[in-house]
This record gives C-alpha cells, sequence and structure tokens, in this order.
C-alpha cells in the first residue's frame, strides 16, 4: 500500500482510545468501520496475540477499505500514544561498525571487537517501563560520573547525553518458558517494526557498566514511534544479509534473505547528521529471537527487541553522536551555524525511516532540562 504507515492507537477530542491504520497524512479508524473487538481497545496487544492469520487478513481488509476510498481521520486530529502495552524490553548490539567503531574509541591498543562478538547477539535487558512513545520529551538523566582525569565520582546531570538510531521488532505470539524460539518460527511470532531511540548518558554508562553493563545509563527513556509497520508490508524489501565469519552455532541459521532494506536519517535541531540502511547489520531479526530464547526464556505478546546502534561504514552513515564526533573530538554542524558534541537542552531529534512506499513512523524527542 502506497503511503502506508502502520497500525497504532490514537484518540479524537474526549473519545476513547482506540486501534487505527495510518495510510499517509491520515488514519483509518478501524472500529468505526465494522471490524470491532480488539480494534475498540486502546492498545495493540489484543491484536497482536491474534497470530499471522488474522494480521494479514487484516491488512487485506485494510487495503480493500482504503482503495474504496473509505474516510480517513486527518492525521493533525489524531491525538497518538503508546501503540502497544511494552511487555519486556531487550537491546542488542548487532552491527558490526558500530562495535567496532566503540571498541576502537575505549581500547585503542587492543582488538575493537570482544572474543564473543561474532558468535552470538549480545544483548542488555532493558526496562519497559520506561519506554515512551515518539514526541515525549526526554528529562536530562542525572546520575554518578566519573571523568578519567577525576580522583573520585561526582553526582549531577549528564553532561554526556547521545542518541542511538535503532530498528525494533514487536512480538505478537509468545511463546512457553522453557521452550527455545528457533529462527525457522520468527514470522508466527513476529508482528512488525518500529524505529527506537535508545536514549544513552554516556558518562553515567562509562562509570557504571562494569561488570554488569548497562543500567541507569540507559533505563531513563526509550523512545519508539506511534505506529508499527508490519512485516507483511515489507516482503520486498528483505535482502542477503551480511556474511558472517565464523559460521554461526545451528540454532542461529536462519534460511532465506534477513537483511531489512530501511534507508534511515538522523536529524537533530533541523540538521540531518547521519544517513544509513538496517541492511547492514550484522546479526539478524531472527538470529537475536533465537537466542534471546535458546535458554528456554519465554516471549510475550507486546514484548520489543531493539537491534542496537546502526551505523554504516561511511562516515556521516554513524547511529550515535559518540561515533559523529569521535567521543567528542569533532563537532557536527546544526544548521543553525551551531555545532554538537552531546546533546544540549533543548535539541530535538528525530529518527526517520523509508522501505520503499513504505514510511516508518518518525521518533522525535526533545531534551528537557535535568531535575537533579
Amino acid at each position: 500500500m502506497r503511503g502506508a504507515v502502520g497500525f497504532g492507537v490514537f484518540a479524537q477530542g474526549d473519545q476513547a482510545p482506540r486501534v487505527g491504520f495510518r495510510i499517509g497524512h491520515g488514519v483509518l479508524d478501524l472500529a468505526a468501520h465494522g471490524l470491532g473487538g480488539v480494534f475498540d481497545e486502546p492498545a495493540l496487544n489484543g491484536f497482536l496475540a491474534l497470530g499471522r492469520a488474522s494480521w494479514e487478513d487484516t491488512l487485506v481488509r485494510v487495503a480493500e477499505l482504503v482503495d474504496g476510498g473509505a474516510e480517513l481521520v486527518p492525521l493533525a486530529a489524531a491525538m497518538t500514544d503508546l501503540p502497544f502495552t511494552v511487555a519486556d524490553y531487550v537491546d542488542f548490539y548487532s552491527s558490526l561498525e558500530h562495535a567496532t567503531n566503540l571498541g576502537r574509541l575505549f581500547r585503542p591498543d587492543a582488538e575493537p571487537l570482544l572474543p564473543n562478538w561474532r558468535h552470538l547477539p549480545v544483548g542488555y535487558h532493558g526496562r519497559a517501563g520506561t519506554v515512551v512513545v515518539s514526541g515525549t520529551p526526554i528529562v536530562r538523566p542525572c546520575g554518578q560520573r566519573k571523568a578519567p582525569a577525576d580522583d573520585a565520582p561526582t553526582f549531577g546531570a549528564s553532561r554526556r547525553l547521545d542518541i542511538e538510531l535503532e530498528l525494533a521488532f514487536v512480538v505478537g505470539v509468545g511463546s512457553r518458558l522453557g521452550e527455545p524460539v528457533p529462527a525457522s518460527a520468527f514470522r508466527d511470532h513476529v508482528f512488525g517494526v518500529t524505529l527506537v531511540n535508545d536514549w544513552s548518558a554516556r558518562d553515567i554508562q562509562a562509570w557504571e557498566y562494569v561488570p554488569l553493563g548497562p543500567f541507569l545509563g540507559k533505563s531513563f527513556a526509550t523512545s519508539i514511534g506511534a505506529w508499527i509497520t508490519p512485516l507483511a508490508l515489507l516482503e520486498d524489501r528483505f535482502v542477503p544479509a551480511p556474511v558472517q565469519e565464523p559460521d554461526p552455532h545451528e540454532y542461529l541459521v536462519a534460511a532465506g534473505d534477513w537483511g531489512l532494506d530501511i534507508e534511515l536519517e538522523v536529524e537533530l535541531s533541523g540538521a540531518v547528521v547521519s544517513r544509513t540502511n538496517s541492511r547492514g547489520l550484522y546479526w539478524t531479526m531472527p538470529q537475536q529471537l533465537a537466542h534471546a530464547t535458546v535458554n528456554g526464556a519465554s516471549i510475550a505478546t507486546g514484548d520489543l527487541f531493539a537491534s542496537g546502534t546502526i551505523s554504516g561504514a561511511d562516515p556521516g552513515s554513524e547511529g550515535s553522536l559518540i561515533e559523529l564526533t569521535w567521543n567528542g573530538e569533532r563537532a557536527v554542524e546544526l544548521a543553525d551555524g551551531g555545532s554538537r558534541t552531546f546533546l544540549e537542552d533543548g535539541d530535538e531529534v528525530v529518527l526517520r525511516g523509508r522501505a520503499g512506499d513504505i514510511e516508518l513512523a518518525e521518533v522525535r524527542g526533545t531534551i528537557l532540562p535535568a531535575r537533579c
């Protein structure tokens, strides 16, 4: 469907929130057009739980209504909300270029990739309760920081607030505890994708992350799009993924093409500072799901699995400021003539994605002062 974006939750005036499908600058009110049931609810979870056949049947019906000239609610009149109740949140580290860049920054005299990186999709368990919808302001976080030259840590507002351009998949159908989800079953469990900004306080993160990984430097906020794009709309955007060396373990083998060709960009206070593509991700979505469940961990309707920062090999294709500015050594230029190394209060960040005729919902956020 030309102009299709995806499913989300919207409301008009004092009406109750309900499920709609966004086409361009309009929203198809599914309940108002006779679909009812799970589409009268204020979250997508009921629809997500119905499974692949229902998802695809609904898309057929949506296309029929749109082609038949069904009236759309103007997007400007639709107030959006978090599209689904987030059950759980996992963030991976799937970009070879991003992992290599950070390794060179922080371990300049050693191999940039740690020994495990090419053998498994590294990840961390995030905080579902702080996942917010696009447009939600982001309060600068506070915490402990310790610069290399400092004798002791100090407490205060993060001075090195960053972005992370990511793509996430959303689980529709859950699984049973103790039963791994094979890569071959990915389509039966996963509904669609959304852009993600995994906001990161680099100074807080650098002091806290050894030995257990990210905590307060990540858990204050993660932004997602207001509309979830179904996988079924992206069928022609799947391409071969990068060659993996060494060959992955058998449970990580995913037959078919699982690179996802989506053009991505980052805008910072009016200036596009990065352009890249998700097709270059080393670890694919089916591999991420298979690894997350191989120990028997279950998944649930509304689980969110993010890719980690998506960076390319060329200058200007990095998906975070820490890479774009090489840890603050070189600033990026803004539209007003100013420059940035890390985010300042009042800055607005917008992530965008396009897959041919399909537009992914943007992810927008403005930085508010800390409340320490």
